[in-house]
């Protein structure tokens, strides 16, 4: 299977914080579904991450505009429930 044809094969949502969760939730502000999709649109090998937290960095988004992210969580609890988890 080639890199442009992943899909997800199934979407459910997000019931409590964790690393992945809030990478998620960075990945959706910036209009994409999770990280495999930023590789296939941007066409970049790596995502700029905090070395300290492994969180994102920083994203740019579809219309070439930068979203830059701080070291410590920004996805709060009560934004939780609205991070859609991706299977493939």
């Amino acid at each position: 299977m080639a890199n442009a044809d992943i899909k997800p094969k199934s979407i459910s949502r997000a019931r409590k914080w964790s690393d992945e969760v809030e990478n998620l939730y960075r990945f959706q502000q910036a209009g994409y579904r999770d990280e495999i999709e930023y590789k296939q649109v941007k066409q970049v090998d790596m995502v700029d991450r905090w070395p300290e937290t492994g969180f994102v960095k920083k994203l740019q988004r579809r219309d070439n505009t930068f979203y830059y992210y701080n070291k410590q969580r920004e996805c709060e609890d009560k934004e939780v429930h609205k991070v859609k988890v991706y299977a493939y």
